[in-house]
């Protein structure tokens, strides 16, 4: 038997209505699924997280997240594979990622996060700054420099590429470019956080990281979360086209990053590291 997958749209039945005319229509939406992310180390396995996400780049989003949370790093991974747990249905075996690791299962019960996230918030919880210094070197040392007319620009390039959003309006992107104003790799996801995890695990997976030659734009607001999977990829430049919130500026200047937020037209507010914009 075949199984369909979910795509990162699906179709429906709408009523619009406009200035008091109804019409029957379609319209596509932006897929909202479940994703169990499981370890596998031998015969052992575990689930280490939860996440709501647009089904697409399933094992980068699971090796991102590992990654960005220090659980698994790019020497770690033996395989991503999906789920053949014949006790679930057939179209929730791709609900579920299983990471296959090289060597023992690491211990995280020592963790601070609770690893049941979602589209809104990502991981719930948060780190605090003094428990990232164990694991994430300052970024300050890092050469990248990008000028304001590249920066103006990023937003309309990004918004250009995001193909599943322009069919929905209903997705979150993030993409990496070059100080140059290249796009080098965008990812959509209903959760903003999970597609920088997205990119994160690309980067990975093709052995690109640490990236402190890219910077990364946001669609919505710059969160603690989103800096935190930056600063683990060595990502020295966030951009958001809105506000960054008081936890993610306090660990921009703690750790050498610059954060750009409210990035649209031709202005732009830097709260971190001004000096990387010249």
């Amino acid at each position: 038997m075949t199984v369909k997958r979910k795509g990162p749209t699906t179709m429906i039945r709408v009523r619009e209505v406009t200035a008091g005319a109804a019409r029957d229509r379609r319209d596509d939406l932006a897929t909202e699924e479940p994703m169990e992310i499981r370890l596998k180390s031998g015969a052992e396995s575990r689930t280490v997280a939860i996440t709501m996400r647009t089904p697409g780049a399933d094992f980068e989003l699971a090796a991102g997240f590992l990654y960005g949370e220090g659980i698994a790093g790019p020497g770690d991974i033996g395989g991503i594979a999906y789920c053949t747990d014949e006790d679930l249905a057939p179209e929730e075996r791709y609900n579920v990622v299983t990471v296959h690791l090289r060597g023992a299962m690491p211990d995280i019960a020592h963790l601070e996060r609770h690893f049941l996230t979602s589209s809104a918030c990502g991981v719930c919880g948060s780190s605090s700054l003094d428990a990232l210094k164990d694991r994430c070197p300052p970024l300050t040392a890092a050469p990248l420099s990008v000028v304001p007319d590249v920066l103006y620009g990023l937003p309309e390039t990004l918004r250009a590429a995001q193909g599943v959003f322009g069919r929905t309006g209903g997705l979150h992107a993030a993409g990496l470019f070059t100080p140059e104003g290249r796009l080098v790799a965008l990812r959509e996801d209903v959760g903003r956080h999970n597609a920088v995890d997205k990119l994160a695990g690309w980067a990975l997976m093709n052995g690109l990281l640490p990236l402190d030659g890219h910077l990364l734009l946001v669609s919505g607001r710059a969160s603690y979360e989103i800096m935190q999977k930056a600063l683990t990829a060595g990502i020295p430049l966030v951009a958001a086209v809105s506000a960054p919130s008081s936890l993610a500026v306090d660990l921009a200047r703690e750790f050498g990053m610059t954060l750009v937020g409210f990035l649209r037209g031709e202005r732009f507010n830097i709260y971190a590291g001004a000096e990387r914009v010249t």
